[in-house]
Order: C-alpha cells, then structure tokens, then sequence
C-alpha cells in the first residue's frame, strides 16, 4: 500500500504546470456546479425555470469548450481557434454569473484567466483580463438594486480575481519557457562536446601517425639501406644473419606504413550520436530521426554544419512552429547528401529568414551547398540543406 502512495505522489511530481492547471480548472469547475445544484434549494426565491437552465447552459458550454482539444494545443493550435475557445468560456462564465444573479461567474473567469498566458500573448491576455473585470462588473449597475459604487466594487473585486491566476499562469509559463531554453541549449553543448571529442580523437591519432611516419618510419628506411648495403660488404653466415636484419626490418616497415594508413583513414565522426543527443534534449517536441547506416558516420567539418543546421531547424520548430513532431532524414544520391527537415507546425504566409538560417545557408555555402526552404499557412516548415559529394571526402 505504502508502495502505491508513494508511486503516485511520484507520478504527480512528473506532472508539467500545464496539466496541474487543467486538471485544477476542471476541479474549479466542480466547486462552481455544486452550488448550481444547491441553489434551487437554499434561494429565499425559487428560482425560474429559465434561468436555471441558463445557468446550467453556461456551465455546460464552458465545460465543453475547456475540454476542447485545441485548450490542451495551447499555441500550437490556430489563433482563431484559441480565440474562440476563449470567448465562450468567457461569455458562459458571464451566463452563469447574469442567471444566477451571483459571483459562480467569477470562479470560471479565473479558469479562464489562469489560461489566457498559455494561449494568447502577455499584452492581448492583460486586455482580456482587463475585459472581464469590467464585463462582470458593469451589469450590476442594470440590477434593481445596483449602482456606479456597487459595479466599482466588482470592478475591482473581480480585477483581483482574475489577475492573480494570470500573473501566476504568466510566471509559470515562463519558468517552463527557461527550463525548456536551459535542456535545450544542454542538449546542443552535448551534441558539440560529442563531435568537439571525436574530433580530439582524430587529431590525436592523426599527430601519432604523423610521428611515427616522420620518426620510425624514417629510422627504420636508414637502417634498411645501412642493412642493404652491409649485406654486400659481408660474406659467409655473418651475410645470413644481415639478410635476415634487413627483411626484419623491411617487414617492420611496412608495418608501421600499414598502422600509420589505418590512423589516418579512421577519421569519421558519430554524427547519428551527436543527433540523438540533440533531440533528447528538447521535451516539447517529438524528434523523429531517418539516419541510414552508412551516412552515420561523417568527417568533422560536414558533422559540425549538419549538426547546426539540426539546431537551427529543432529551434524554428519550437519557437516559430509550435509543432509537435519534427522529422529530420539524412540521405545521399548521385549528386550529394542532404539533410531534410519537416515539421506539423502552423506555418508562415510568407518566410523571413533570420540570423540562424541565414548562418546556415551561409555554411552550406562555403562547401558549395544550398538551403531551400518553403512553408505556408498551416503545411510547417520543410527544409532541405544540401551539399555536393565531391566535396564530402
């Protein structure tokens, strides 16, 4: 029993500040109902039929509109849709407010203002926060018993209300926001380190080829000609003994050619390594990753341009895209190898390039490559960056 505890108290650690506030918003919801069903029992006046099911029309509708898929998208749903969403579960928290004559309105337009930081901008969400103190304020004055002093007061009351969840939403968000930043830009310094040891390794095993092609490899050349030479001047079982010095030492060089041309020839980097360490690093966005075998391994100075333009697209895609998936595929042809990227973002009208894909278009272009890029209004970005295989050796 104390297992099960604890792996839930766990579980609900792993919980992201998104999911605490849907599953706090539908709870709010709940603690609005229950006095919808008690009210018709306690009201000094039975209330009418009428506005007992607006009441409960609004509870509804707001409920239905909470639920909605594209609440849980949060940006990455369409603007207009999140607008919407937003404006009935704004209008049915009023309904419940204006039929019940009551503040359960209000409850719900903290839910709302809890989510206006997740789906809309900071300045446009501070307006609709604005809006709803004033539109649950302002009716009072239209009641028999209201008044210019009574609406200042829900003005003020129900500004109060709404702009803690908001502030609080805000700051949430933007927690979320850095840490998402602090994985991601983690994530690229271990891609970096990744290629930045492999390239270490190679260095190192480039210099100790070089100094045993410049040092053995040259003493060992000297002491077969000294061997080849003292092999004619000696005669007998003392030219035996010279001969067999100098196809040792022949074979012995040969030796050290063939381990100086291995040190040289392992000169690839994992750039498939340095990709997955890129993608685990992003938690938002789903990676899928197309590598084929045999491209996995590539020399530094093309690994490194590949691996940027990888951050440069899985940035674009959280950034820019607000996708979910974002599949990147590595392939080789006739004519050179690419790096393809597409993801189910919203897309753009009409593309403004920026300093990242200028910098890689501007990579590409030292080695002769090109980027192409073509997006629209609800297709993602799909990207292409190429490079000529002449020039990949």
């Amino acid at each position: 029993m104390a297992d099960k505890l604890l792996q839930s108290l766990s579980r609900l650690g792993e919980l992201q500040p998104v999911d605490w506030l849907r599953y706090m918003g539908f709870m709010v919801w709940l603690l609005a109902a229950i006095p919808l069903l008690i009210l018709p029992l306690v009201a000094l006046e039975p209330p009418r039929p009428g506005a007992i099911a607006g009441w409960w029309a609004g509870a509804l509708l707001f409920l239905l509109a909470f639920l909605h898929p594209a609440v849980r998208l949060q940006t990455r749903s369409p603007f207009w849709k999140r607008v919407v969403l937003l404006a009935v579960m704004s209008v049915a928290a009023f309904a419940v407010a204006y039929f019940t004559r009551s503040g359960i309105g209000s409850l719900l337009a903290m839910v709302v203002a809890a989510l206006l930081p997740w789906m809309l901008p900071a300045l446009l969400g501070m307006a609709w926060v604005a809006s709803l103190a004033l539109i649950f304020g302002i009716w009072v004055i239209f009641l028999p018993e209201g008044s210019w002093l009574l609406a200042l007061i829900f003005v003020l009351m129900n500004l109060g209300l709404t702009l803690f969840p908001f502030i609080a939403s805000l700051l949430a968000l933007q927690q979320v926001q850095a840490r998402s930043d602090l994985r991601r830009v983690n994530s690229e310094l271990l891609a970096t380190q990744s290629l930045l040891a492999e390239n270490t390794r190679i260095a190192e095993r480039v210099r100790i080829s070089r100094d045993l092609h410049d040092l053995v490899g040259h003493h060992l050349t000297a002491l077969t000609l000294n061997l080849e030479v003292a092999s004619h001047l000696t005669a007998g079982k003392g030219k035996e003994h010279v001969d067999q010095a100098s196809s040792v030492a022949r074979l012995l060089l040969t030796d050290v050619r063939e381990v100086v041309g291995d040190l040289r020839r392992d000169d690839q980097v994992n750039l498939r390594e340095a990709l997955q360490m890129l993608a685990e690093g992003v938690p938002e966005l789903t990676i899928h990753l197309e590598i084929p075998e045999h491209l996995s391994q590539t020399d530094p100075r093309h690994a490194q341009i590949l691996l940027r333009c990888a951050q440069e697209v899985i940035t674009n895609a959280v950034r820019h895209a607000h996708a979910s998936n974002l599949w990147i595929t590595l392939e080789s042809g006739r004519d050179g190898v690419a790096l393809r990227a597409r993801d189910d973002g919203r897309g753009a009208a009409e593309l403004m390039p920026g300093n990242g894909l200028n910098g890689m278009r501007e990579r590409l272009r030292e080695l002769g490559g090109r980027l192409e890029i073509s997006t629209g209004p609800g297709a993602g970005f799909h990207v292409r960056a190429w490079m000529p295989l002449e020039k990949m050796a």
